[in-house]
Formats: structure tokens, C-alpha cells, sequence
């Protein structure tokens, strides 16, 4: 009988305990279900009330920025100046490879554009009267060369007839004839009446030559001096070459004729050499006059233009050269922490081959992957709530930064990398912690919703059920988001105050 009681009483207790967890049970569904929802059993008073969606992804935290370093040529490194675990700031040079030759390089480019800035400068600053002063100078010394040099053709001419033709020629100055016979007769005239052209030559050149002054034409005079000077060497060659088919005599011996010939060779030499003469002198003054000239208008617009464009080539060689010694450093490209040093004093580097590497500090952002899902939700700049593992259920506040375009296939589910950046530094965040994220898609003061299991789908409608006048109605309804407590919004269809029906049809 004792047995008998006993499992009574086991039987009843069990019973009890059951009846209490099916109690508390129906208690939690009605309050889950029926909170602030103004309804009774089996239905629900639809009422505006605040809807938030998220979507709750998982992530890792990261460093907005990080990076690995390495030099871009080949060489020997010379110096490395951090450690793993220094601050540095952007900029800072971290390691070097030997560079002489591109440091001899940059300043030899350095100076060919100083030179020509200081050509540009002294092109825009026009010309200084001491320049001008001494351009006037030239003119004035090239241009009494000048009038010597016309002076003394005149001489040399002068001498070359009355002095050296004359010596066998009879009345040269109105009636000239050779004192000579001359094999070929004509030669003979041609000598003679060259003779008598050259005389009325000399008397007007004479009058002209020793009247010329600075303000004198000294082109014409130049011109007209090598006229003279030409037409006395044609007769000085003719005169030559008459003597040389000249007949002896006992009165004009061969050594005469010798010495005729030899006297005319002399003046013949004497003219050339005035030609020439007064041929560089006149180049020399029409030089000096021409840059007289530049320098009194000063540069010109194309003159300026041209050493401008000569600047910019010397200071592209500059770029070129920093360009090239650039390349044996090193440096931060931001502010940041040093991770990882491979490099080492003496070691033979290969270009692009990573020895530095460093991660940026303050604001750490979270990677995480949306599911193909999601992504529509979310946009860049909606705010999300953070926990990382390593600190339980501290909340961190934080915005999508920016969303992959392109799918990440992840276990064969196409997924879209996110980043989202904490709101404000905190020394707590770490690289690589796990990270909880919540992102608040979408926030609306109120709003008609239900939960999402009262939603009836058939033949590609949704339907709720209402009470109309204690009968069931089923309205269909367009949907809107979920919020984070699984109630769906509703769109349309049902309005504030109509009642729901919880219960299963």
C-alpha cells in the first residue's frame, strides 16, 4: 500500500510541475504576442507603433588602412630606421638603398633649371642701360673700322695703279699705252682702256671715301668701294698677263718685264686682302647694329614664350631625377603603427618585393560579408550596432562606409563585402576582433505591423485574417520590411484599430 501512495503522489507532483510549465509558456506567447497590442485571447488590436529593421551580419575588425612596402629598384640597403611596434608619421623615411648616383643626377637637374629660370628672368627683366651702353659702343668702334678699312682700300687701290701699273704705261691719265709690245693685241687694249676707266674711278672715289663720317651710308660706301676694288683687280690680272706675253727689247730686258710682273703680284695680293677687309668690316658693323637693336626693344613675346618652354624641360628632368631617387626609399604614405620589418642593413633587395609593413591607427573599420538577401537593405551611411566577443555585450556604434559592386562567393553563397567604420576611437578595438553587427536599414515612428506568422500566402497573395462583425475575414495585404522583432510591416490593407486573429484557421 505504501508503494501504491507513493507513486499517487509522484504521479500528482509531476502533473503539477507540467501544468506549471504549460502556464508559464502561454503566459510568454501572450505577452510576446498581445504586449501593448490592446487585445484579448486570439486577437490582436492593430495599433501605430515604432518600427525598426536591421540586418544582423558578423564581421572583423580591421584597419582602415594597411599596408605592405617595399622599394621599387634593386640595391643594397644602407639604413633602416624603425621597428616593429614605432609610431610613425606620414612621410617618414623607413628605409634606404644606396642612391649616389641618382642624388649626383638630381643636382646636376636642379642646376641646368636654375640656369634657365635665371635666362627667363633676365629675358622678363628687359635690358639694362649698361648693356645698351655697351652695344652702342660696338657699333661706334665698328663703325670707324669701317671708314679706315674703306680708306685704306682706297689707298691700296690707288697704289696698285699710279705706283705699280703705271711703271709701263705711258700718259695714264688721259692717253695710257704699254710701253711694251704685247703679243696679243687685244689683251694690250683691254689694259689700256681699264687703265683710263680706272682713273675717272679713283678721282670720284677719292672725293667720297675721305668725307665719309658715322652718319655717312656706309653700306653704299661699302658697296661702292668693293666695285672699285674688283674692277682694279680685273685690271691688275689683265696687266698680268700682258706682261707675260710681252716682247724684250734692248730698252725693256726680260729682268724688267721680271720685275713688272713681280710688282704686279704684290698689288694684285694687296687688293684681295682689301676686299676681304672691307667685306668682314661691314659684316662686323651690320652685327653690332642688329644687336644694338635687340638689345634697345628688349625680348620678345616669342622670346620669352621659347625660354619659358625651356624652363618646363628642365624642370620635367627635375620630376624625372626626384622621380628616380624616390625610388631607393621607403616612406610612410600614411600615419600608422609598423607590423612587420624584413629589411636589414647590407641586405640585396629585389624590386617590389615587400620588408615593411604597417596598419594606419584612430578609426578601425569591421569587413564583414551581406548575404545576396540583404544587400537590397542596406545602404552607405546607415548606422549599425556593434558588439565584439572579446567584450560581451559592450555596444559600439558605427555607419556603413561603402558596399562591393561585385559579388564574394563565399562556401558557394554569393555574398557582398560591406565596410562600416566605428563612430569614434576607442582603445578597447583591436585588429582582428570578431565583431556583431546590427544595421538599422530602416526606422519609422509608427507603423502598422503584424507578426510575420499571422501572414497567410496563397496562390501568390498575402492575406491576414481580421474579425469583422464576429466573422473572419481575410484581407490581403502588401508587405513591407521585417523588424528585428519579426513583425512585418504593412503597407496596405488593413488600417489602425482593426482586429487581428492570432489563432491558427
Amino acid at each position: 500500500m505504501k508503494s501504491v501512495s507513493f507513486y499517487i503522489k509522484h504521479i500528482n507532483r509531476m502533473q503539477v510541475v507540467w501544468a506549471v510549465i504549460l502556464i508559464a509558456l502561454l503566459a510568454a506567447g501572450w505577452f510576446f504576442f498581445f504586449r501593448g497590442g490592446g487585445s484579448t485571447d486570439g486577437i490582436l488590436v492593430l495599433e501605430l507603433k515604432p518600427f525598426v529593421q536591421q540586418v544582423s551580419v558578423s564581421g572583423k575588425v580591421v584597419a582602415a588602412k594597411e599596408v605592405d612596402l617595399g622599394f621599387s629598384q634593386s640595391g643594397r640597403i644602407t639604413g633602416v630606421y624603425v621597428s616593429v611596434g614605432n609610431y610613425v608619421s606620414q612621410g617618414t623615411t623607413l628605409a634606404v638603398v644606396e642612391n649616389g648616383d641618382q642624388r649626383a643626377t638630381l643636382l646636376q637637374r636642379e642646376a641646368a633649371l636654375e640656369n634657365q629660370q635665371a635666362k627667363l628672368a633676365a629675358l622678363k627683366a628687359g635690358t639694362r642701360p649698361e648693356e645698351i651702353a655697351v652695344a652702342q659702343s660696338s657699333v661706334t668702334r665698328d663703325t670707324q673700322a669701317l671708314i679706315d678699312e674703306l680708306q685704306d682700300a682706297y689707298r691700296a687701290a690707288d697704289g696698285a695703279v699710279h705706283n705699280t701699273l703705271d711703271q709701263f704705261i705711258s700718259n695714264p691719265r688721259t692717253s695710257p699705252s704699254l710701253t711694251f709690245s704685247v703679243v696679243d693685241s687685244n689683251l694690250k687694249t683691254s689694259v689700256e682702256s681699264k687703265r683710263l676707266t680706272a682713273e675717272s674711278a679713283l678721282v670720284a672715289w677719292s672725293g667720297a671715301v675721305f668725307a665719309l663720317g658715322a652718319s655717312a651710308d656706309l653700306s653704299q660706301a661699302a658697296s661702292l668701294a668693293q666695285s672699285n676694288l674688283s674692277a682694279i683687280a680685273s685690271l691688275l690680272s689683265d696687266a698680268g698677263a700682258a706682261i707675260n706675253r710681252a716682247l724684250t727689247s734692248t730698252q725693256i730686258p726680260q729682268s724688267t718685264l721680271d720685275d713688272y710682273s713681280a710688282a704686279v703680284a704684290t698689288a694684285r695680293t694687296n687688293i684681295n686682302a682689301s676686299i676681304s677687309a672691307v667685306t668682314s668690316a661691314k659684316s662686323a658693323l651690320d652685327a653690332s647694329k642688329k644687336n644694338l637693336a635687340l638689345k634697345v626693344a628688349g625680348s620678345t613675346p616669342q622670346d620669352i614664350s621659347a625660354q619659358e618652354a625651356q624652363v618646363k624641360s628642365a624642370a620635367a628632368d627635375v620630376a624625372a631625377a626626384q622621380a628616380q631617387l624616390s625610388k631607393t626609399f621607403i616612406s610612410a604614405p600614411f600615419s600608422g603603427i609598423v607590423t612587420v620589418v624584413d629589411a636589414k642593413a647590407g641586405k640585396i633587395v629585389s624590386p617590389n618585393t615587400p620588408e615593411i609593413s604597417m596598419i594606419s591607427t584612430g578609426a578601425f573599420q569591421i569587413e564583414s560579408y551581406v548575404p545576396e538577401i540583404n544587400i537590397a537593405l542596406i545602404a552607405v551611411r546607415d548606422k549599425a550596432s556593434v558588439t565584439l566577443d572579446a567584450y560581451g555585450e559592450k555596444i559600439f556604434s558605427a555607419s556603413v562606409v561603402s558596399i562591393d559592386p561585385a559579388e564574394t562567393v563565399r562556401d558557394g553563397v554569393s555574398t557582398y563585402r560591406a565596410m562600416l567604420q566605428f563612430d569614434a576611437q576607442n582603445p578597447l578595438i583591436k585588429s582582428g576582433m570578431t565583431a556583431n553587427v546590427s544595421i538599422t536599414t530602416d526606422t519609422k515612428e509608427s507603423a502598422l505591423a503584424v507578426p510575420q506568422g499571422l501572414v497567410v500566402y496563397r496562390d501568390g497573395k498575402m492575406f491576414v485574417r481580421v474579425l469583422v462583425d464576429k466573422s473572419t475575414v481575410e484581407r490581403e495585404v502588401t508587405l513591407g520590411g521585417v523588424s528585428s522583432l519579426g513583425e512585418v510591416e504593412i503597407l496596405s490593407g488593413l488600417k489602425e484599430g482593426d482586429t487581428i486573429i492570432t489563432t491558427l484557421p
